[in-house]
């Protein structure tokens, strides 16, 4: 069983260095798609993707914050693997500020409030890394088909996968098994957080 659940762990740890490593690649080739033409200042398409990239930009920044928030009621594992999630969303910011720099953008985007002033236990701690991830999924969804350059697209479509992935993560901390834990065919940032053990009927 030990061996069994290292397994687990250190494959899900090299899933997270998988995703990041791929979104560098993505944030470079978006970062060299503004060197050579119009930037986003006289390209009404480049700026339009600025716009977008920025929305996006703004909820991943809300995640970091609900992140630092749930970090300080975490301990052992669940803290272990929410510190891996942070960082991967913190690579994404870096990723989406090369991207808008990619398109002669600048960055224009804050934090929203959280609604909470803080999580009281673990278990609000993770649900409130859940409700963010969920939304930054749903923002990665909404940007894709709305970006016009290819590599902001492409990054788009990584941070879906990669919001999605971390779901996964997080429904398992919050006391799903495996199984129940798989994400659906096809993942909207709306699926609800798994019901407290204490609360199912």
């Amino acid at each position: 069983m030990g061996s069994k659940r290292v397994f687990a762990i250190s494959s899900q740890r090299r899933g997270f260095g998988r995703v990041a490593v791929f979104l560098v690649v993505v944030a470079i080739g978006a970062a060299g798609c503004g060197r050579s033409g119009q930037g986003a200042a006289t390209d009404s398409d480049k700026a339009a993707d600025v716009e977008v990239l920025n929305a996006l930009l703004a909820q991943e920044l809300t995640t970091v914050d609900a992140y630092q928030q749930a970090l300080a009621q975490l301990r052992g594992r669940p803290l272990a693997v929410a510190g891996q999630l942070r960082g991967q969303d913190q690579t994404h910011l870096d990723a989406i500020t090369r991207a808008i720099r990619g398109v002669g953008g600048e960055t224009d985007a804050e934090a929203a409030e959280l609604e909470a002033r803080g999580p009281k236990d673990g278990e609000e701690a993770l649900l409130l890394a859940y409700e963010e991830e969920n939304a930054s999924l749903s923002e990665a969804l909404d940007a894709a088909p709305h970006l016009n350059t290819s590599a902001p697209r492409t990054l788009a479509a990584a941070l879906a996968a990669s919001h999605a992935q971390h779901l996964v993560a997080l429904r398992q901390l919050l006391g799903e098994g495996l199984a129940a834990s798989v994400p659906e065919a096809f993942e909207a940032g709306d699926v609800p957080p798994p019901v407290p053990p204490g609360e199912k009927g």
